[in-house]
Parts: C-alpha cells; sequence; structure tokens
C-alpha cells in the first residue's frame, strides 16, 4: 500500500492486515526515529497493539540511518516471516530496496570529505578522467551527485557508465522484483491540500512543536530534514513564527508529495486507485485492487 504523504494509506493498509491475518512493514524514512512520533504520523500503540509492525522506532534520532541500513532490516524480515506481510509508506526508495535487486556502494567519510574539498570544475574533470562519457548519465551540475559517483569510482572501479549498462541496473530499469507482489497506491486525489493542512494542523493540536521541541537538541542531521521537523526547529529555537513555521511545514508537505507521486509512478506495477473521500470507499478499491 503505496502513495504520497497524506492520502490516507495507512488507515487502509490496517484494514487489510487485519483482514489478512499480516504484520506491517513500514517503508518511511523518518518513522525509523524513535520518539519522532506525530510529525511521521507514526501508528499509534493503539494501532500496533492490532497489528504488528515492523520498521518503526529503529534508532535514537541523534543517529544516521541509511537506506542500506533499512534494507538488511527489512528483508532479514520478508524472509523471516511466516505471516503475510504489508508494505506500507511513501518513501519510493525504501519500497525498492526490500524489493529490487538495488544494492549500495561502500562510502568512505576521509575520501568523501576529500573529494568534497573540490570544486565542481575540478570534481567534474576528475570523473570525465575516469569516464569520458559519464556526463550521459549523471547530471555533472549536481556536486552531491558527482562526488558521490567520484567516491564509488575510488573504491570500486565503477563509473556511471559501466553502471549504467550493468545486468543490475537493467534489471532495476525493468522493475524486474526479487519476489512477485501486488502492489496499489492511493493518489491524492484533488483534495489533497485541504487535508495536509487539517492534518498539520491536528498535529500541532496533538503537541508537534512540543515534539520538536524535546527532541530538538538530540537530532543528527538526517532527522533534522524530516518534513515538518525541519521547518519547526527554527520555531522552537525562537528565530521564527509559528505561523511562518507551519506555513513552511504545509508548502514543504505538498512538495513532499508531489516528489512522491512522480517517484511512484514511474513503477509500472503499481496499480493506482482514485482517491475517494469515503474511507470505506477506499478500503475496498485497494482490496479490489490486490484481488485482480
Amino acid at each position: 500500500m503505496l502513495g504520497p504523504t497524506a492520502s490516507g494509506k495507512s488507515d487502509v493498509a490496517l484494514r487489510l492486515a487485519e483482514d489478512l491475518g499480516a504484520e506491517i512493514i513500514s517503508v518511511d524514512s523518518m518513522q525509523v526515529y524513535r520518539r519522532m512520533d506525530i510529525g511521521t504520523a507514526k501508528a499509534t500503540m493503539e494501532e500496533r497493539s492490532r497489528v504488528r509492525h515492523h520498521g518503526i522506532d529503529v534508532v535514537e534520532p541523534s543517529e544516521a540511518f541509511s537506506v542500506a541500513e533499512y534494507q538488511l532490516i527489512g528483508r532479514a524480515i520478508i524472509e523471516n516471516s511466516s505471516v503475510p506481510l504489508v508494505i506500507v509508506g511513501g518513501s519510493g526508495l525504501h519500497f525498492r530496496a526490500l524489493v529490487d535487486p538495488l544494492r549500495f556502494r561502500p562510502h568512505d567519510t576521509a575520501l568523501k570529505a576529500e573529494l568534497e574539498e573540490l570544486s565542481l570544475e575540478e570534481s567534474v574533470a576528475r570523473l570525465k578522467a575516469v569516464d569520458e562519457k559519464a556526463g550521459r548519465h549523471l547530471d555533472l551540475s549536481n556536486p552531491r551527485r558527482v562526488t558521490r559517483a567520484l567516491e564509488i569510482a575510488a573504491l570500486t572501479g565503477e563509473t556511471p557508465s559501466s553502471r549504467a549498462v550493468s545486468a543490475e541496473q537493467r534489471s532495476l530499469d525493468a522493475y524486474h522484483p526479487l519476489f512477485p507482489f501486488k502492489a496499489v497506491a492511493l493518489d491524492p486525489g484533488p483534495g489533497l491540500e485541504i487535508r495536509v493542512t487539517d492534518r498539520l494542523q491536528s498535529m500541532i493540536e496533538a503537541g508537534l512543536v512540543e515534539e520538536v521541541a524535546g527532541l530538538a537538541a538530540g537530532m543528527g542531521r538526517t532527522a533534522r530534514q524530516a518534513v515538518g521537523y525541519k521547518e519547526l526547529l527554527p520555531v522552537v529555537a525562537g528565530e521564527t513564527s509559528l505561523e511562518d513555521g507551519i506555513d513552511r511545514a504545509r508548502r514543504a508537505t505538498l512538495a513532499l508529495a508531489k516528489r512522491q507521486r512522480t517517484y511512484f509512478r514511474r513503477d509500472p506495477r503499481l496499480k493506482w486507485l482514485t482517491w475517494s473521500d469515503d474511507a470505506d470507499e477506499r478500503y475496498r478499491s485497494a482490496a479490489a485492487g490486490l484481488r485482480s
């Protein structure tokens, strides 16, 4: 059960899991952090008592937690599960890390720091020296991606060009999964902006600002990028008003939903469901989509 934020997928997934006698795996990059509950719309303790959830409350907000680390945990759950599993969330990369032959290359902190000292022009020149056609497969105007390509080339010998023609990449491009599955996605529909605004207000009333304030001092770089938290951190620091923080969070959430929808729309394996204001109708559509 996939789709953009605020599309109502979590409620549908919970009902599906109950009907199937299944457990839930969250594919959400920020629900892995403990105590980041309100702003990530994490399943409540009551909901977790009804259906077992995996992939949430894994690490402290002070820690970095990569997709590669998530992949190890998630695949182990899938391989060892004796019950059906319902994958639910809005992170397309985390979803593909579970179901597709996605391999994450190694990192070297010292090497990365050294490469980040280079100008973009120097980085591009170095990359072209080992891969003359790198620009065909990589945005050479993006410093982060160029640096990462140099790091991978130094550690593995793999270049953007060699990766593009690899069997792994062909499989990923063709959306060939590691195992069979059925997937439905909820389109957020035309009322998304209203729902995002209402949900954000409900989060504020539920104590989101206080949650951010309690976590702020111990949040690492990754956790601080979470939508909602990132925009409210300046509020609790006294750097901007609550009204400004809420407005920034609303706009960031809408932008996130747009990116998520674009990412998922590329996946031909997903059956898209038309939005309905009726929760029962959303559930019936999802159940029918999985049966077809």
